[in-house]
């Protein structure tokens, strides 16, 4: 057996941390926080919630593994494949998070327990499903206090969700700006001023602001109840519920959709993509470009788990509302790839840069090489290079020959001939760190799809 190591992001709460030992993740208890978790699991709430598919499940184990001498106990939790941040979700998974934020709170009141942080950070989207993946989030509930985390939650749910809701403003960089949360004073000046007449916004960013401005942000209320807090996490949860994402549509959200050339390619597409998908093998997959997911859905069919990431968050948006009806191994995610997110936090290890987080069995990318080579001056050696350690073994790319109407309407929009942007520079470029399985091309000609292996 190796020695544990502690995760980097794993080191504020008294209570315990997180630990990586022979390829599996475990959570260690400190002895301090004994009497809320025997609380936690002697009341049912962990077994309400398990079965309420809110809270991760674990299992016990007796052993100290972590070798530390405040050990009470540690945990082995359920596995979680893919890790995300709420600076890479869509405005609705975003709201989703809040909402399970808010109702697992809310449960745990009726068992004598609340939570003691309200962040992005404790969720994680399973299958499309937000799951609460903190297990020491609980501590004992006092009904003369107020919930510690209430202003913690206003700042990283509520906050970028009322600026999105309405600004049509795309929060993601935003929230990376503030991966505290944007504090109050900060979304009250961002907001319009008739969100002054929302009694959402208003009770609980404006008048927040103002408070803190006034220097009364340590002091307690007075007379509090049980009640109280209900009726500030009921008003909280039927606010948030009404919340929409102003930005919808945008050229990307429907790209497939603008012709009926568009259907017709996009069937043809289908099918050749359909036919090399045949001949890969793997567990997964990412797929960049990815758009509404036409090609997501695909290869979750194939049997892949896929993390689905373009830089359109409507476009991402409407790919998890879609999932949340039809549901597939699917996790959409806001991620331009000319400007993914980085590491940040203590250390700039708290939270991994999305290029270091995980390594795919198949790389996908259509659709894709003609906006970063022509719109973004990335050379095909750099994207060669880029796609190289994200893929375990595949890679399965689109080449957009110059004719392309696409492609014309990039170059018209620059001074550059790019004369370096043909196939046969793309081939020679991909060929450094890909074995060529094979290439086919649609009916026009234009378009063609290469099959790579990994070198």
């Amino acid at each position: 057996m190796s020695d544990p190591t502690n995760h980097p992001a794993s080191y504020k709460d008294p209570a315990g941390f997180v630990f990586w030992l022979d390829g599996k993740f475990y959570r260690h208890i400190n002895s301090i926080y004994e009497p809320s978790y025997r609380q936690l699991i002697d009341s049912g709430l962990y077994t309400a919630l398990v079965q309420q598919n809110r809270l991760i499940r674990h299992t016990e184990l007796g052993e100290n593994l972590s070798k530390k001498e405040s050990f009470y106990k540690t945990l082995l939790p359920e596995q979680l494949s893919f890790v995300s941040y709420a600076y890479e979700w869509s405005f609705d998974m975003l709201k989703d998070a809040a909402l399970l934020t808010l109702q697992v709170c809310r449960e745990a009141i009726g068992y004598g327990m609340i939570l003691k942080d309200a962040t992005p950070s404790n969720i994680q989207f399973i299958h499309n499903h937000p799951l609460f993946v903190d297990t020491l989030s609980f501590q004992l509930y006092n009904p003369a206090q107020p919930w510690i985390a209430y202003r913690q939650f206003c700042e990283e749910f509520l906050a970028p969700l009322l600026i999105g809701h309405y600004t049509g403003t795309w929060v993601n960089n935003l929230l990376l700006a503030y991966p505290n949360g944007i504090p109050v004073e900060v979304a009250a000046r961002l907001l319009p001023f008739k969100s002054k007449w929302n009694l959402l916004s208003s009770l609980h960013i404006h008048l927040q602001a103002r408070v803190k401005a006034g220097d009364h942000a340590g002091k307690q209320t007075t007379n509090f109840s049980r009640q109280k807090l209900l009726n500030i996490l009921d008003h909280l949860s039927k606010g948030i519920q009404s919340l929409q994402n102003r930005r919808d549509k945008t050229t990307w959200s429907d790209y497939y959709d603008n012709t009926i050339k568009s259907q017709e390619y996009l069937k043809e597409k289908k099918i050749l993509f359909t036919r090399l998908l045949e001949q890969t093998t793997g567990q997964s997959a990412l797929d960049l470009g990815a758009n509404a997911g036409a090609f997501s859905r695909l290869l979750a069919e194939k049997g892949y788990e896929v993390v689905a990431c373009d830089f359109d968050g409507a476009a991402v948006n409407q790919l998890y509302l879609q999932l949340k009806k039809e549901p597939q191994r699917i996790l959409p995610l806001v991620i331009d790839i000319s400007n993914p997110s980085p590491a940040i936090g203590w250390d700039n290890q708290e939270k991994t840069a999305f290029l270091q987080r995980k390594q795919y069995d198949l790389v996908v990318a259509l659709a894709l090489v003609h906006h970063l080579v022509i719109g973004k001056n990335v050379s095909l050696q750099q994207l060669a290079d880029t796609l190289y350690p994200l893929c375990n073994k595949f890679l399965l790319i689109e080449w957009v020959e110059r004719e392309d109407e696409k492609v014309k309407i990039l170059l018209q929009r620059k001074e550059l001939d790019y004369a370096n942007y043909n196939k046969t520079a793309f081939e020679r470029g991909f060929a450094t760190r890909f074995e060529l399985i094979t290439s086919q091309a649609l009916s026009d000609g234009l378009r063609i799809l290469y099959l790579w292996r990994k070198k």
